[in-house]
């Protein structure tokens, strides 16, 4: 029952071995969210516990919240993400080194079949979500099931991205769409008119 988790197939979620492996999980996803702010060493411990892989610097402000307990993410190296970061990790979540999440972000690796009757029944599939690395995805932004999302690229807050976004781009709606292409104007300019100034940039 567990292998339908990550093969795409329908499973019954309620199954006892998932549900028993999912609280287990939960288990050190509720003491992650109990640390104190100044608990930097007890975190990074928690996190190698919880994570399928977790790479350094690595900063996740509690509250996090995660069907697994995060089981089923794999991040990077010098991630960072906001307040009340939702992974619905039911299969495997792939984020690259140096991803940014804002406050709010959704990353959903689960859903249901549309016939009522298969929804009755609680039937689920899984589908893995993969962001590449040095993205950055604004607050409140909602990446579905099976999503890829290419390095460097930027979502818009409140964005819903409903199918692969390529690299190197800003995207932004409901759904989700490019934009335009990162570009030469944005090694100059970091905010409308508001210039650069590289000899600040360490």
């Amino acid at each position: 029952m567990t292998e339908d988790m990550h093969n795409g197939n329908l499973y019954l979620p309620m199954d006892k071995a998932i549900l028993k492996e999912q609280e287990a999980a939960q288990e050190l996803l509720y003491d992650y969210n109990q640390t104190r702010p100044g608990d930097h060493d007890k975190r990074q411990q928690l996190l190698k516990q919880m994570f399928a892989e977790v790479g350094v610097d690595t900063y996740i402000e509690p509250t996090l919240h995660a069907n697994f307990g995060g089981k089923h993410l794999h991040f990077g190296s010098h991630v960072y993400a906001n307040y009340n970061l939702t992974a619905v990790d039911d299969t495997h979540i792939f984020v690259g080194d140096y991803t940014m999440f804002g406050p709010n972000v959704t990353l959903d690796s689960a859903t249901h079949p549309i016939l009522p009757e298969l929804r009755e029944k609680v039937y689920q599939y899984n589908l893995p979500i993969r962001v590449g690395r040095n993205c950055w995805l604004g607050a409140g932004v909602i990446v579905l099931p099976g999503v890829t999302i290419g390095d460097n690229s930027v979502i818009g807050a409140g964005s819903v991205v409903t199918r692969d976004i390529p690299a190197n781009v800003v995207a932004v709606g409901t759904p989700c769409h490019v934009m335009r292409n990162i570009n030469e104007r944005d090694r100059h300019y970091y905010h409308q008119g508001r210039e650069i100034d590289w000899s600040k940039i360490k």
